[in-house]
């Protein structure tokens, strides 16, 4: 493969958007997914739903991830909520987007930037050398090499830089994961809710299904047969970070998919159950994080740290989903957290920046800044410093934030007005 000067591992939420920031800067860059199709999370995970792009009543991100959903409704006459009644619940601010268009319109944005984009690899091994990255891709036809002056990882699971050799962080118990779920084939309106709850109950005291199936737990049931399924259950107790143990993940999440099916189909009015649609990954929340040359506390989180380095803004509550149920806290009326350059680099690295889920923070300050609006962000500052180091040949740590700043505003991003400038 030709050399490059920006290479992008991974084309979820945070990927697309970095590697279409640093086409559009210039830099010759290179997109790699393990999907065949571009928008993570959003798109092959089924949380078509991104947020939070608004808090307070005032956007505090934008850019190219704003860009792309913003085309998608316009292509499919969708509608934002109503950003300005800051009084309902946060999820009711999420954006609702139709997943084909906006996996369709990232692609047509990527090669409008002059991305060059190779689906259906993973990376196998990356040496820096001093002046450049000597990466090994893994492609369907054999192993390849591909050259760059830049890293960027986006893989959520920090899988380039564990190759990379750098230390990355996993809790001793990993957030739930959900598989999401469409189902259909009943008339809501004849349903006894009550009673199939009952059975929901029974079948959980028997051992059938296990309670954070429905993972609101024994009352679940029919806020599952209102939603028609949806974003609505926890798969527990495991890991996505190798592929051994997303293995584990994909087949529990499909084991839970046949419990839940066997269990409501055998109801009275739910003989005509269906699976509509189901994701083809489970989506996760959480596997590892860097170890960042500086760390995201909840404090910092909670408290709105402007940090010095911010490159972008983060807006959501703490949202630490448990077996059944989670932990959340609401923000304090107007505080606004900021994302510091320094989480997004491994301790230790040259010219290897992190963007997405797996930037460094403590447990609880990533149970909020892992949502997509915030990934989004984070990956087109990920891919502005890495176009900008790639073209003056110096490490992205010293850049002049100033100058990160700059290029970020020049494609429509909101960044951090950062105190004393």
């Amino acid at each position: 493969m030709d050399d490059c000067d920006v290479l992008v591992i991974g084309g979820g939420t945070a990927g697309t958007v970095a590697a279409i920031q640093s086409g559009r800067a210039g830099a010759r860059t290179l997109l790699i997914e393990k999907n065949g199709m571009l928008g993570g999370t959003m798109t092959v995970g089924g949380v078509n739903n991104p947020g939070l792009f608004y808090a307070w009543g005032r956007q505090v991100i934008a850019g190219i991830g704003w860009e792309l959903v913003t085309a998608t409704l316009a292509e499919t006459g969708g509608a934002f909520p109503d950003f300005s009644n800051t009084a309902l619940p946060h999820w009711r601010h999420h954006v609702r987007i139709d997943k084909a268009i906006f996996a369709a319109l990232a692609d047509r944005a990527a090669l409008g930037a002059g991305v060059e984009l190779l689906l259906h690899a993973m990376i196998a091994g990356a040496v820096w050398d001093g002046e450049g990255w000597d990466v090994t891709l893994c492609t369907k036809s054999g192993l390849k090499p591909a050259r760059c002056r830049v890293l960027v990882d986006c893989t959520g699971d920090a899988n380039a830089v564990s190759l990379a050799g750098f230390e990355v962080v996993q809790p001793d118990e990993c957030q739930p994961g959900t598989l999401f779920v469409r189902v259909g084939g009943y008339d809501l309106s004849a349903l006894d809710l009550e009673r199939i709850s009952d059975a929901f109950k029974e079948a959980v005291r028997g051992g059938l299904v296990r309670e954070s199936d429905l993972w609101h737990g024994l009352e679940a049931a029919p806020g599952f047969l209102r939603g028609h399924g949806g974003n609505c259950n926890h798969v527990i107790r495991i890991r996505a970070a190798t592929s051994e143990d997303r293995t584990q993940a994909e087949l529990e999440a499909r084991r839970l998919l046949l419990r839940v099916y066997r269990l409501f189909r055998a109801q009275p009015g739910l003989e005509g159950l269906r699976i509509e649609e189901v994701s083809p990954e489970c989506g996760i929340r959480e596997s590892v994080t860097i170890k960042g040359k500086k760390t995201i506390t909840v404090e910092d989180y909670v408290g709105g740290r402007v940090w010095d380095d911010a490159v972008c803004y983060s807006f959501y509550p703490i949202d630490l989903h448990k077996e059944v149920g989670g932990e959340g806290r609401r923000l304090d009326e107007g505080i606004v957290p900021t994302i510091p350059r320094g989480a997004m680099l491994p301790e230790g690295s040259r010219n290897l920046v992190a963007a997405g889920r797996c930037i460094s923070g403590d447990r609880l300050a990533h149970s909020a800044y892992r949502v997509e609006a915030t990934c989004m962000a984070t990956g087109q500052a990920a891919g502005a410093m890495a176009a900008l180091a790639a073209q003056r040949g110096v490490d992205v740590e010293d850049l002049p934030i100033g100058d990160v700043h700059d290029l970020l505003r020049a494609h429509g991003a909101i960044v951090p007005e950062l105190r004393g400038t």
